[in-house]
Formats: C-alpha cells, structure tokens, sequence
C-alpha cells in the first residue's frame, strides 16, 4: 500500500483505533527516536509502509530522519486480520544552514580513491546490515565522551544555492586522546584496522532493532568485531584520523535508514568535573 492510501485508512481507523492501541514516548520530529508499544496481537508493524522490528514483549522503535516530512503512518497488522493505523505529525526542526557566497569547489577524487571509497563505503553497509542481537536500544544512552560541542546534527552549508551535505552526527571535542565510551549496550559490528580515508580510525556498535552508533575519526579503538560492549565501557579514545581539521570524535546514530540526532537521545551535555 503506498504512503496516500496508508494516510486513507488511517483516517478511516481513526475512531475505531483510539491512540491507547499504541503507546509511543519520545519526540516525534526530524532527527528524532521513539520507543514505542505495539497492541495486543501485534504480527506486523510498518512504518510509511515498510516493515519494521518487533521485540517478544511488543516494543519497537521508529525514528525520523532530518528531512522527514511533517506526516508518518504507524501500521500495525493484528492476528485477527485488523489493520490499526495512525497519522503522526512529525516536527519540523529548525536547522544551522549558512549560505556561502562562493561555488562549491570541485571534487578532486582520483579513480584510485574512489575505488578505495567504494570498498569502504561496502565495508561500512555490510556491517549495519549485520543485525546481531542486543538490548542496548532500551537504554538510556549516555555522551560518548565529555566536552565542548564543535558541531551540530543537521548543520549545512549552501554554495550559491547548492546544497553540501548536512552534518549528519554531533562533533565532540574534549581533546586529543580523551576516553571515548559506548553510549549503550551492544555489539560491535566494525573495528580497525585498517582506517578509512573519511572516517579514519572507525568503530561502530550495534544496539538492536536497527539502531547503530558510530565513532570516527579515533586515534585508537581497544574492541574488535562482534564483542559485546557495556555502557560506559571503553572502546577507544579521541583523535584526528582520517578526514578531520583537529581532533574531536564524531558521533552519529542510524535506525534502519534513518540519521538520527544524537543530542536527542544522550540529553544536555554533562558539566565538566
């Protein structure tokens, strides 16, 4: 079913299907993750028509990229064949967008490198596409690392009205060498060697239900691939590896597709000691 008739039969629902059949918490806006509660009899759950997961106990999460539009169509199939379906009013966000009176400067990539990107770029979706099973996505997620905060999710700069990519995690900058921790349980799904040309010295960890962290730009990692990590543990610490004008530790966060605004999930970030 595409997305308009999804939007039919969730106003048709509407009265049949009063909100309490889903308990959702969390923001639903741009950037934004929502640990949710599917009904009772729950066999499949969509969002925007594409199937999502679905935990023993009817938990699930939905998260909402920055350029999501203001509506999404939560969808639940239940076991005696009803459809329960919602309409969510997704919230816009206000982005950091600085317009630069200057074209953008051409790419200079050789073909070596792009092949080199390529393999990378591979690497990179093999082990998001992994899917190992952890519970970490029902934690509460904590800062990776402490310090001043150099750049923001969703930032973007505009070349004489050519958009450059958004800034698709937040910059921490706490120092070279400063510890770098899990935010939340889980699994390590990619670990150096060897370093990426963009992302330098990269690690990322699996949480469950399709929500990952990243962690670039490390001067040393201290996990390796497919080890279970604990909140707060250790697993590497800040550098300036990889494509980085000075050393800070860039923290971004996928569900399923989705790019996520890690600030949202890990709250202010905590006074020094």
């Amino acid at each position: 079913m595409n997305s308009i008739g999804m939007l039919v039969l969730a106003l048709a629902l509407a009265q049949s299907a009063p909100p309490a059949d889903f308990k959702l918490q969390g923001a639903i806006s741009q950037g934004g993750l929502v640990l949710g509660t599917a009904p009772a009899g729950t066999t499949a759950l969509t969002l925007d028509g594409k199937r999502i997961e679905v935990g023993a106990d009817r938990r699930f999460l939905i998260g909402f990229d920055r350029d999501h539009g203001a509506r999404a169509i939560l969808a639940a199939t239940l076991a005696d064949g009803r459809t329960i379906a919602h309409a969510l009013a997704v919230a816009p966000r206000a982005w950091a967008i600085v317009h630069i009176g200057i074209a953008r400067r051409p790419s200079a990539a050789t073909e070596e490198y792009l092949r080199r990107r390529e393999r990378e770029t591979a690497r990179i979706a093999a082990a998001r596409a992994s899917r190992p099973i952890s519970d970490g996505w029902r934690q509460r997620f904590i800062w990776p690392a402490t310090g001043r905060i150099s750049g923001r999710f969703g930032s973007q700069r505009i070349y004489r009205g050519e958009p450059g990519a958004y800034h698709s995690g937040v910059d921490i900058a706490p120092g070279a060498g400063a510890p770098v921790v899990a935010p939340a349980d889980g699994i390590v799904v990619l670990a150096g060697p060897p370093a990426f040309s963009l992302e330098g010295d990269l690690v990322i960890i699996d949480h469950g239900l399709g929500l990952n962290s990243a962690f670039l730009h490390l001067a040393s990692s201290n996990v390796r691939d497919g080890q279970r990590v604990r909140r707060g543990q250790s697993i590497g610490t800040v550098g300036a590896t990889g494509r980085a004008t000075g050393p800070h530790l860039h923290w971004s966060v996928k569900w399923n597709e989705a790019r996520l605004d890690p600030q949202m999930l890990a709250g202010p970030m905590p006074a020094p000691d």
